[in-house]
């Protein structure tokens, strides 16, 4: 499997500065970042580190769920994954990722609610990107619709 890169140039001081993270490996584009910006309800055009963990997790999350809805004997139609991703303070000094709430509503020929919602919780814990999170608490909320 490949490693993809991402690189991100900074200038200045964590509260005067600014940056432009660069998705290196697929080109798709460079985005700024500011710790002002971070820190506020309003993003204002920069994204986070927040925000590209929400990306990386409700992406793989639904690869992931697409995988396992398949090997329960289901067919996914249609997957809409919402990861929220919540920055707060550390107990032991500066920031930590307080949690994600994975959000998923599916379209799903095939599988009942119950067997929707074992795959859903499969996916949660066999998704790489979860488990390279696993200090961080993730909950689930995982609807069937028809």
């Amino acid at each position: 499997m490949p490693t993809r890169t991402a690189r991100t140039a900074w200038n200045g001081t964590l509260q005067d500065g600014g940056g432009q993270v660069e998705l290196t490996s697929s080109k798709v584009g460079t985005y700024d970042v500011s710790f002002p910006k971070r820190a506020a309800d309003d993003a204002g055009g920069t994204t986070s580190p927040e925000e590209l963990i929400a990306a990386a997790h409700s992406s793989c999350y639904a690869m992931q769920l697409s995988a396992d809805i398949a090997q329960a004997g289901g067919t996914p139609i249609a997957l809409d994954v919402t990861a929220d991703v919540s920055l707060g303070p550390d107990p032991a000094g500066g920031f930590r990722i307080t949690g994600i709430a994975l959000t998923v509503r599916g379209e799903v020929e095939g599988l009942d609610d119950a067997g929707f919602r074992q795959a859903a919780e499969a996916a949660k814990a066999g998704c790489p990107v979860s488990k390279a999170l696993t200090g961080t608490e993730i909950t689930l909320d995982a609807t069937l619709e028809s």
